[in-house]
């Protein structure tokens, strides 16, 4: 009877040494499993996040049309050559006339220079330093005049200018292809004919005077 027992402990010990085995095996290689899927998944998942991200960025800076980026760049070298003209207008101008067009071409060109400064910075252009090559010539020629004569000079220049920034603001609040640029443009061409009207009346009063 003894024996009976025996052998059937020692048998009982085996099935059981035999499930714990198999226990541990399958234990094992499930995780083994789960991380061989999991792994590389989080992986292409972190990378293709990080790739849309980078993408999503890139296209919110320098995207800006050619043409409409060179609109912004000429009309801040313009901008920037009537604020200067103008103080200078102020201080040689002989009419009165003529000192107050200055004031004001240095007030309004002023204010829409800043306002073209922070749209450019949005949009990721580098706007010139200083005015073009063509303006300086110009303000370096009325350095040198005074009186009636710089009074009729100046007021001849600022009467061709606007008619040019009159056509090219006009041209641009309908074709720009960037919506800001486009409403920038629109929204500074009252002021630009408002000056070329400023300057027709104060260019006829100049040449009459000299008369």
């Amino acid at each position: 009877m003894s024996q009976y027992f025996r052998s059937l402990a020692a048998a009982l010990v085996a099935v059981a040494a035999s499930a714990a085995l198999a226990q541990s095996t399958t234990g094992n290689t499930a995780p083994s499993t789960s991380n061989s899927r999991n792994i590389p998944g989080n992986a292409d998942t972190g990378k293709a996040a990080t790739t849309t991200g980078n993408d999503a960025s890139k296209g919110t800076k320098g995207s800006i049309a050619a043409a409409d980026r060179k609109f912004m760049e000429k009309a801040a070298a313009g901008g920037m050559a009537e604020v200067e003209m103008g103080k200078l207008a102020q201080q040689k101008g002989s009419s009165q006339q003529v000192k107050d067009f200055g004031a004001r071409m240095e007030k309004d060109h002023g204010k829409a220079n800043e306002e073209l400064k922070q749209l450019a910075s949005s949009k990721g252009v580098e706007l010139p330093a200083s005015t073009d090559k063509e303006h300086q010539s110009k303000m370096d020629k009325m350095q040198k005049l005074s009186g009636a004569a710089f009074d009729k000079a100046y007021m001849a220049d600022m009467l061709a200018d606007h008619k040019k920034d009159v056509a090219d603001f006009r041209k641009e609040s309908k074709s720009a292809k960037d919506p800001e640029v486009k409403a920038f443009a629109g929204k500074t061409l009252p002021t630009l004919e408002e000056h070329l009207r400023m300057a027709q009346d104060t260019d006829k009063s100049v040449r009459t005077a000299s008369k």
